[in-house]
């Protein structure tokens, strides 16, 4: 099974005691992810002084720090970060003159206004755009958009198992319906981890696991960290297959 390790998201230093943040913190975690059995790495890059950034100097340092894994990047984009769209794109615009420091992708949620012109930019700098979607009306506004991708992210929210795979099941159905054929992750937050992993491991398609998604394995206990979680996944995908 092909797991992506989501590193550390929006997450604050307090959330978790092996929460990576800094460069050296995130070289350290990606390399052991990798060495765990992830294929790929997502992560949401700080800078100085620990905050979420897209300017190109932290973004390269960020993406070269994970690249020492030997495994692609992908960064997030989030509405949040810049709290302003025009200055997210001119970011996003920035990063074509990376080089080897420029993530091989990077996410956006299709719930924001601005996502369209924010892949626009993406292409333009020839970063590979993962496109989240977290609702049916997001999978209606991506297929609308007919904008292509690397990969589609469906991405279910903290709900319980009852709710959450029906969810998932509903917008992978609705890209089916539409027979769009981009590479499809499944993932989960908070309550819904382990069930959308149960699914993506039943359909065969990529998953992904990390302290940006959730702490808890399988069997409730706190994870010490990404590759805890990262080993519990693929032991149980194992079994199951």
């Amino acid at each position: 099974m092909r797991v992506q390790a989501c590193l550390n998201g929006a997450r604050p230093a307090c959330f978790h005691p092996g929460l990576p943040l800094s460069e050296a913190e995130v070289a350290r975690d990606a390399a052991a992810c990798a060495e765990a059995g992830a294929v790929a790495l997502h992560l949401h890059p700080r800078n100085a002084r620990l905050v979420e950034s897209l300017a190109p100097e932290v973004i390269r340092g960020a993406v070269m720090a994970a690249r020492l894994s030997g495994l692609p990047v992908s960064v997030s984009t989030g509405g949040w970060i810049m709290g302003d769209d025009a200055r997210r794109r001119a970011m996003i615009a920035s990063w074509a003159l990376l080089g080897e420091g420029r993530p091989e992708e990077a996410s956006i949620n299709l719930s924001e206004p601005d996502a369209p012109a924010v892949i626009d930019a993406l292409h333009a700098s020839g970063i590979g755009v993962e496109a989240g979607l977290a609702s049916v009306q997001d999978a209606e506004r991506f297929l609308a958009l007919d904008r292509g991708c690397r990969r589609v992210l469906v991405e279910v929210p903290d709900l319980p198992p009852d709710q959450a795979v029906p969810l998932a099941k509903a917008i992978l159905g609705r890209l089916d319906a539409a027979g769009h054929g981009a590479e499809r992750q499944l993932h989960g937050e908070g309550r819904s981890v382990w069930p959308c992993f149960d699914l993506a491991a039943e359909l065969g398609l990529m998953a992904r696991l990390g302290l940006e998604d959730g702490t808890d394995l399988p069997d409730g206990r706190r994870a010490d960290g990404n590759v805890a979680l990262i080993r519990a996944g693929l032991a149980r995908a194992a079994r199951r297959a």
